[in-house]
C-alpha cells in the first residue's frame, strides 16, 4: 500500500492535490450544515429508570417542569392586587404558546411552595415540549420574549431548559474566543519550529482538511442521530493538533533526506514509507482510544467519538496523500522563507538536548527516575478524594441568568418544586392505596412535602385531601412529586432517592419509576461507572495487540500502559485539586463542584490517544535504530535526539489549542481544556523525556521480549517502519538511511 501511495504521490501530485482540493470544498459545503444539526443535552442514559420516567411524564401528565419564571417585584408583595394581576396576566399569555404545557404558578395555586418567603417573588414553573434538539430552541425562544420587564414584574428564566439554552450559547462564544486565541499562538509557534513561513503553513493546510471533513461528518450523522454540540470543540482542537503532529513529522523526516542529499523522489518515498508508516498506525491508536467512548449509552460521549475518530481518519488519510503531494511539488522550497533567527544548518537534524537527557537518565535511572515518580504521584492523590456529578447551572458564570435564578430558588423558597423527585406509578390503583404511598414518602428525612392527587402531605398528615371514595383522575398511572430539603445535586438529595426508590410499591402498581434530577444524575454515574471496566478493558486490550504488532515485544506494550496510567492520574488529580477542591477558583472564575463524570471519561481517552500518539512516534524510531543493529541503550539516545524535538513541539503545539479553553466561561470546558493540555505536556516531557529511557534502561535486553510462537507470528504479520523498495539514490549517496528499518 505505501509503495502505492509512495508512487501516486510523486508522479501524479497535480492530480492529488486537484481531487484533495475538491473533496475539501464538498466537505465545506455539506460541513456548515453541521451547525444546525447538532444538539445540547446527551448526559443521561436513555434506557435509565430516571429516563423512563421523564418519559412517561411527557407522554401521560404533560412533562414535568423544566422552565421557571422567577417573578418579582420590588415595590411591593405579588400577592398584592396590582401585582397579583400583572401575574395572572403573565401566565394567561405563557398558556397560550404552543411550546409550553403544564404552567402551574402561585396565583393559580395559592400553594406557599411557590411563594418567596418574603413575598416579594413567585414562580412559573412549565414544561418545555420538544426533544432535545428543539427544546432548546423553544426554550431560547420563549424566554427571549418573556424575560425582563412584564408591566410592573421582573421575569428571569431558570431551570434545566433555560440553563441548557445558556449553556449552549455559552460554549459557541466560548469556542469562537478559544479558536480567536489558539490560531494566532499557533501559527506564531509553527513558524519558530520551522523556521520558515512555507513549512510553517503546510500543517494549517493538514488541519483545515482534518476540520472541514469531521464537520461534513457530523452534518451527515447529526441528520440521522443525536450528535452534542460540544463534539465541535474537540474537533476543532484535536483537528488542529493532529495536524500538526502528524505534517510535522511527515515534514520533519522529509527535510532529513533532503539534507542527506537525497533526491526530491526519493525523499518523498521514504517519507510515506517511514514517517507515513507511523502516521497511520500512531492514528490507528488514537481512533482505538476514541472508540472506546461507544460503549457508554449517553450521545454526549459517543458525539466525541464520532468526532474523534472521524477528525483522526481524516488527518491521517490527508497526511499521507495531501502532504506527499505538496512536498514533491514544493521539493527544496520546503525551506522557503526562512526567518532570520533560526541558525541554518541543514545537516543538523537531531536535537542533542533530548540525546543528552535520555543518556543521563539511562546513566543514572533510578537517582532521577524517583523524584520525577513521586512528583507525579503527588498530583494524582487529589484522586483519593474525587467526587463525580454532572453539569448543572454551577458550570455557568455567577451572573449568568439562570444561575442567579437556581441559587434564589434554594435560598428564598421552601423546597425547590423544580428539582423534585418525580415518581410515576403504572397500574390500575385504588384511592387508599396511592394515598398510603404519598403519606410513607413524606414520613422520610429530609421530606418537605409530598402532592399527589389524593391530596399534600407533610410529614403524613394530609394538607388538601380528596374524599376517600373519590375516583383517581387517572385509571392507568399515577405520578406522586416528593419535594425534599437537601440542595439539588447534593449526596443528600442523591441518597433520598435511593430511600424513595427503596420504599414498598403501593398495592395494584405494575411499576414503579422513579425521576427527576438528581435521579438523573445517580444514573448517569451509575451507567458510566458500570461500563468502564468494559472501555477500559477495550482500550488496553486493542492497545496492547497494536503495540506488540508494531514493536513485536510484549514488553513493550505493558511498560507504555503503565507509564500512560501514571501521567494520566497525576494530570486528571491535578484537575481534581483545581476544579474540585476549588484551587485557581479565584483566577479562573469558576465555582468548585464534583468533578463533571462525562467529561473526565472524555478527558481520560483524549488523553490516552494522544499519549499514544507520541509513544508510537518516538518507539517507532527507537525500533527502527535496533533493528538496524543498535544496542537498546544507543537505539534510545539516538531515537530520542532525532524524534525529542519533534514530539515536544508537537506537544507544546497541541496543548496551545487545549489550553485556549481556560478562557471559557463554562467550568468544565475550562478543565477538559486544561486537562488534556497538561497530560500531553507531562507526557512528552516527563514520560517520554525521562520515563521511558530510564524504563527501557533497567528493562534492557528483556525490553524486546516475546515467546518463541509471538515471534514468529510477529514476524508474518507485524507491523514495522521501512524504507522504499527500491532507492534511487544519486551516485555518490549512501543508500542506506541509519534512521529507517532495512528495506
Amino acid at each position: 500500500m505505501f509503495d502505492r501511495v509512495a508512487e501516486l504521490t510523486v508522479r501524479r501530485p497535480r492530480v492529488v492535490l486537484a481531487v484533495a482540493s475538491v473533496l475539501v470544498a464538498a466537505m465545506s459545503f455539506v460541513g456548515v450544515g453541521a451547525f444546525g444539526k447538532l444538539v445540547g443535552g446527551g448526559f443521561d442514559d436513555p434506557d435509565s429508570q430516571s429516563t423512563r420516567a421523564g418519559q412517561v411524564i411527557d407522554e401521560k401528565f404533560g412533562g414535568e417542569a423544566n422552565l421557571v419564571f422567577l417573578v418579582s417585584s420590588r415595590a411591593q408583595r405579588v400577592t398584592d392586587p396590582e401585582a397579583a394581576q400583572d401575574g395572572k396576566q403573565l401566565v394567561a399569555e405563557l398558556r397560550k404558546q404552543p411550546e409550553l404545557s403544564n404552567v402551574i404558578s402561585y396565583w393559580d395555586t395559592q400553594s406557599e411552595s411557590l411563594l418567596a418567603r418574603d413575598g416579594r417573588s413567585a414562580m412559573v414553573l412549565a414544561h418545555v415540549k420538544g426533544d432535545e434538539s428543539t427544546q432548546g430552541e423553544n426554550a431560547h425562544d420563549i424566554i427571549d420574549t418573556y424575560a425582563g420587564q412584564y408591566e410592573g414584574l421582573t421575569v428571569r428564566a431558570g431551570g434545566g431548559s433555560a440553563v441548557g439554552a445558556e449553556l449552549d450559547e455559552q460554549v459557541l462564544q466560548d469556542l469562537l474566543l478559544a479558536e480567536v486565541i489558539a490560531v494566532p499562538v499557533t501559527l506564531l509557534l509553527l513558524l519558530i519550529v520551522f523556521g520558515g513561513v512555507v513549512a510553517a503553513l503546510l500543517p494549517l493546510a493538514i488541519g483545515t482538511v482534518a476540520v472541514a471533513g469531521t464537520f461534513a461528518e457530523l452534518a451527515i450523522l447529526g441528520g440521522v442521530t443525536n450528535v452534542s454540540i460540544f463534539s465541535i470543540n474537540l474537533t476543532t482542537a484535536l483537528g488542529l493538533g493532529l495536524g500538526i503532529d502528524y505534517a510535522l513529522l511527515m515534514i520533519s523526516r522529509f527535510r532529513e533526506q533532503l539534507a542527506r542529499g537525497t533526491s526530491v523522489a526519493d525523499a518523498v518515498r521514504t517519507t510515506v514509507h517511514t514517517a507515513g508508516r507511523t502516521v497511520v498506525f500512531s492514528a490507528g491508536t488514537v481512533a482505538v482510544a476514541l472508540t472506546a467512548l461507544l460503549v457508554f449509552p449517553q450521545y454526549f460521549l459517543r458525539s466525541f467519538a464520532y468526532a474523534g475518530v472521524g477528525v483522526v481518519v481524516i488527518a491521517a488519510v490527508s497526511t499521507l496523500f495531501v502532504m506527499p503531494a505538496l512536498l514533491m511539488l514544493l521539493g527544496h522550497r520546503i525551506n522557503s522563507g526562512r526567518l532570520p533567527w533560526p541558525k541554518a544548518d541543514r545537516h543538523r537534524r537531531r536535537a542533542p538536548f533530548w540525546g543528552r537527557l535520555a543518556g543521563t537518565v539511562m546513566r543514572r535511572p533510578v537517582l532521577i527516575t524517583v523524584p520525577v515518580l513521586a512528583v507525579l504521584l503527588l498530583a494524582a492523590t487529589p484522586l483519593l478524594g474525587v467526587t463525580f456529578g454532572t453539569p448543572d447551572e454551577r458550570v455557568l458564570p455567577e451572573d449568568a441568568t439562570s444561575r442567579q435564578v437556581s441559587t434564589a430558588l434554594q435560598a428564598d423558597f421552601e423546597g425547590d418544586d423544580e428539582a423534585a423527585i418525580q415518581v410515576v406509578v403504572s397500574g390500575s390503583l385504588r384511592y387508599e392505596a396511592v394515598d398510603t404511598y404519598a403519606e410513607q414518602l413524606s414520613r422520610l428525612d429530609g421530606v418537605v412535602r409530598v402532592q399527589a392527587a389524593t391530596g399534600t402531605y407533610e410529614q403524613g398528615r394530609s394538607q388538601a385531601p380528596g374524599p376517600a371514595n373519590e375516583a383517581l383522575e387517572r385509571p392507568d398511572a399515577q405520578r406522586v412529586t416528593v419535594i425534599g430539603s437537601a440542595p439539588p445535586k447534593s449526596d443528600d438529595a442523591q441518597s433520598l432517592v435511593q430511600v424513595v426508590r427503596e420504599v414498598k410499591a403501593p398495592a395494584g402498581a405494575k411499576d414503579v419509576l422513579v425521576g427527576g434530577g438528581d435521579a438523573e444524575l445517580l444514573d448517569t454515574k451509575d451507567s458510566i461507572a458500570g461500563r468502564l471496566p468494559l472501555a477500559g478493558g477495550l482500550v488496553a486490550v486493542t492497545t496492547f495487540i497494536l503495540l506488540f504488532l508494531f514493536t513485536g515485544s510484549i514488553v513493550q506494550p505493558i511498560r507504555a500502559l503503565a507509564l500512560n496510567i501514571i501521567s494520566l492520574a497525576a494530570a486528571i488529580g491535578a484537575m481534581t485539586w483545581i476544579f474540585q477542591d476549588g484551587h485557581l477558583s479565584s483566577v479562573l472564575g469558576f465555582t468548585a463542584q464534583p468533578m463533571d463524570t462525562s467529561m473526565t471519561v472524555l478527558l481520560f481517552c483524549i488523553a490516552f490517544g494522544l499519549s499514544m500518539d507520541y509513544e508510537v512516534f518516538v518507539t517507532s524510531r527507537i525500533k527502527e535504530l535496533h533493528d538496524a543493529g543498535e544496542n537498546t541503550e544507543d537505539a534510545v539516545i539516538h531515537g530520542l535526539g532525532h524524534t525529542g524535538r519533534i514530539v515536544s513541539a508537537a506537544a507544546c503545539l497541541l496543548a496551545v489549542g487545549f489550553f485556549a479553553f481556560a478562557t471559557a466561561k463554562v467550568s468544565f470546558m475550562q478543565m477538559f481544556g486544561l486537562g488534556s493540555g497538561l497530560a500531553i505536556l507531562i507526557d512528552a516531557i516527563a514520560v517520554r523525556g525521562v520515563l521511558l529511557p530510564a524504563a527501557m534502561r533497567l528493562l534492557g535486553r528483556s525490553a524486546w521480549y516475546a515467546p518463541g510462537p509471538l515471534r514468529k507470528f510477529h514476524q508474518r504479520f507485524g507491523i514495522s517502519e521501512s524504507g522504499p523498495t527500491t532507492h534511487h539514490a544519486p551516485a555518490g549517496v549512501a543508500q542506506h538511511d541509519e534512521t529507517s528499518i532495512r528495506a
